[in-house]
């Protein structure tokens, strides 16, 4: 089985970034799906299914926290599994996050090993 993963962030740098580290995982990706920001993010999710959400929080029109907002009111969208990507380093903030649902939080920068461990907690056991 191979992944179908979103990057949602402002920053096109950002995402590309996350879509390199995403590369360097050893897990099988599929598709690497790029918002720039959660409006972006929701109308490219009504029309594609995929495996697991990387977002910033800070964004402009819809930032990361409604996205997650707007993904747990819609049927199909909740069961997506959302991991924040930030900076973000208030713990009342991810808190917050946590009880909204999100399945995991990287904190900038990242590694390859630690995306990858987020995506097998997630998504289940992936055979080499």
């Amino acid at each position: 089985m191979a992944y179908t993963i979103m990057v949602v962030d402002d920053s096109e740098t950002i995402r590309a970034v996350v879509e390199r580290t995403l590369g360097m995982t050893g897990l099988p990706i599929e598709e690497v799906i790029h918002a720039e920001n959660g409006r972006d993010a929701l109308e490219k999710l009504r029309g594609k299914w995929v495996d697991i959400v990387f977002t910033d929080i800070n964004m402009p029109e819809v930032d990361g926290v409604r996205l997650v907002d707007s993904m747990n009111a819609d049927a199909e969208m909740s069961e997506i599994p959302v991991v924040i990507v930030s900076t973000e380093g208030s713990t009342t903030r991810i808190e917050e996050l946590r009880k909204k649902g999100i399945k995991g939080y990287l904190h900038k920068p990242f590694t390859p090993e630690a995306i990858r461990d987020v995506i097998l907690e997630n998504l289940g056991g992936w055979d080499e």
